[in-house]
């Protein structure tokens, strides 16, 4: 069971091998803006038809704000203070997770609703928690190597964009903005290009995710830079049984694909 947990999102997956037609089976569910989280959460596990009760172990794929920490300067008994000082939480307290990227030389800290993971943990017994960004930043990162052009990546979600690049098997940049509408989208990813001293003839920039405008976006992106793509997942998948489900994330469509 892979469950993907957003602020006001919440989706159940699970594979099934027996069946060739559908071997993927996404499940969302409408989560009610009246009660928490938590709430919702308990009430999901008694409604979802995926989740049987002899299922007790699961991925938990969260999408929540996170800091990245070089590798060589983590160290895990300060990583609560550096999360709660980087992104204060005032009104519940939490609990710090944290993935290693071993490829890229960093450690991911995020942090989860104490009583959001309460719940999770009532019912699972055995859980992994995954950052909705690690599998999307170490698929890219692998993506970064064809050619030799300078990259910059875009990642639309939750109305959210992440932007990011790699130099040398390390972040050479990574940021998230709040990008609701494309006009805010576009300044920010003009105003890092530029920030990065990056080319408009040569270098690249690619957007993947649910895009807003993308009718608009896209033709305003290439009046600006000659090499401004939208990754198609589907083809950057080699068509697997996940891209062709409507409505999956694309980080929970890259952790079916490529894992972690």
């Amino acid at each position: 069971m892979t469950i993907r947990l957003g602020k006001s999102s919440l989706s159940f997956t699970m594979h099934d091998a027996a069946n060739t037609e559908r071997p993927i089976i996404f499940e969302p569910y409408i989560v009610r803006g009246g009660i928490s989280m938590t709430a919702n959460l308990r009430e999901a596990f008694k409604s979802v038809e995926l989740l049987t009760p002899d299922i007790r172990r699961c991925q938990l794929l969260v999408d929540t704000p996170s800091i990245l920490v070089p590798i060589e300067q983590f160290e895990e008994d300060d990583m609560e203070t550096i999360l709660n000082h980087a992104l204060p939480m005032k009104s519940a307290k939490r609990i710090v997770h944290y993935n290693v990227l071993p490829n890229l030389k960093t450690v991911c800290l995020f942090g989860i609703v104490k009583e959001v993971q309460g719940a999770i943990d009532d019912r699972f017994d055995d859980v992994q928690f995954i950052h909705a960004m690690v599998p999307v930043w170490n698929h890219l990162h692998q993506r970064s190597f064809t050619g030799h052009r300078n990259k910059l990546y875009a990642y639309f979600h939750n109305k959210h964009l992440d932007v990011f690049s790699f130099q040398q098997n390390r972040f050479k940049f990574c940021n998230t903005f709040e990008a609701s509408h494309a006009h805010d989208a576009l300044y920010f990813l003009l105003y890092v290009w530029k920030q990065l001293h990056l080319e408009a003839e040569h270098d690249e920039l690619h957007i993947v995710g649910n895009i807003p405008e993308q009718d608009w976006l896209v033709p305003e992106l290439k009046r600006y830079l000659q090499k401004a793509y939208v990754i198609n997942s589907s083809a950057d998948f080699q068509q697997a049984p996940s891209t062709k489900i409507a409505g999956m994330p694309y980080d929970l469509m890259t952790l079916l694909t490529k894992g972690r």
